[in-house]
């Protein structure tokens, strides 16, 4: 019998070709397809993403021919037609009302001018702060009140200062602070009020018989400074109160001096308001005089409203 005999298979050493050439196939494939795609086509682009989104949207639409060479000219009618644009959905803001013609704005008015009480405090207050800043150094030896009240103002000046003892006739020292008193009032309109106060040491000489003549010469001696001064003299009235209006005890010799005294009221009316000076000197007696007196029947006093006074002009 025949033996069979058995070869050796050959082995092959060129395998390793076989996928080294797919390998090197599919990298060509790669970089041929990553070329493509860095080389886009723009018309061509959005052709294909107009297409996309439409097949995704479910509206049909005519693609836009893509243009080869020059554009046709502007006389020709193109050939296709497009479909009209699918309505966004974003609903329609509704037109804006057309704005309303500006309205001229009313000229402001003008504030309404405070009330005329409100000015005579105000011309008051005025007046208080200039007499205090000029008579400080008076006012510091307590040779001189400033009081303040709602319609008047009171300068009230010892008569140590003015006027020798039982003497109507002003001490030269009184001179320069009167002077200045008067200066400050002589620029204002109110109506002033001078008023004379003795103390209750009696007095009977041939020129003064009582304190009220004593009282009332002295106010007048004043009220002729402040007329010389520039004060005019229609705003003046004078008043002799004699001893019948003390603001301390006469028991005492210091109470004596502070009731001799000579009183300034400066009143809050202006000159022809509300009847003028006269009228507001009334008021003011009326102020002062006690409870249970009147203007007819009560204290007897000496005033003379807008008096030509001895040596006026």
């Amino acid at each position: 019998m025949r033996r069979h005999v058995v070869h050796e298979e050959h082995i092959n050493h060129e395998a390793w070709a076989i996928p080294y050439g797919d390998l090197i196939t599919l990298l060509l494939a790669f970089f041929v397809v990553m070329y493509s795609i860095s080389s886009v086509n723009e018309g061509k682009y959005r052709t294909v993403a107009n297409s996309i989104q439409n097949a995704f949207n479910g509206t049909p639409k005519v693609i836009d021919p893509i243009t080869v060479g020059k554009e046709p000219s502007m006389s020709l009618k193109p050939s296709v037609l497009t479909m009209p644009q699918k309505p966004t959905s974003e609903p329609i803001a509704p037109p804006m009302p057309a704005p309303a013609p500006e309205t001229p704005k009313a000229e402001a008015t003008p504030p309404a001018p405070p009330p005329p009480e409100a000015q005579a405090e105000d011309r008051l207050a005025g007046i208080a702060d200039r007499v205090e800043q000029l008579m400080a150094p008076l006012i510091d030896k307590q040779l001189m009140v400033v009081r303040r009240h709602r319609m008047n103002l009171e300068v009230e000046i010892r008569a140590d200062v003015l006027f020798p003892s039982g003497v109507a006739n002003l001490s030269p020292q009184a001179l320069p602070p009167l002077r200045d008193l008067a200066g400050i009032l002589a620029g204002f309109a109110n109506p002033l009020r001078v008023e004379g106060h003795t103390d209750d040491v009696p007095i009977a000489t041939a020129e003064f018989p009582s304190n009220w003549e004593l009282s009332a010469a002295r106010a007048a001696s004043v009220a002729r400074l402040l007329i010389d001064t520039g004060v005019d003299p229609h705003r003046l009235a004078i008043s002799g109160r004699g001893e019948f209006q003390p603001e301390a005890s006469n028991a005492t010799a210091e109470g004596r001096n502070h009731n001799r005294r000579v009183k300034l009221i400066v009143l809050g009316g202006a000159e022809g308001e509300d009847g003028g000076a006269d009228a507001a000197n009334e008021r003011a007696v009326a102020a002062t005089l006690p409870a249970n007196a009147s203007l007819e029947g009560g204290l007897p006093t000496q005033s003379t409203p807008g008096a030509r006074l001895p040596g006026a002009p």
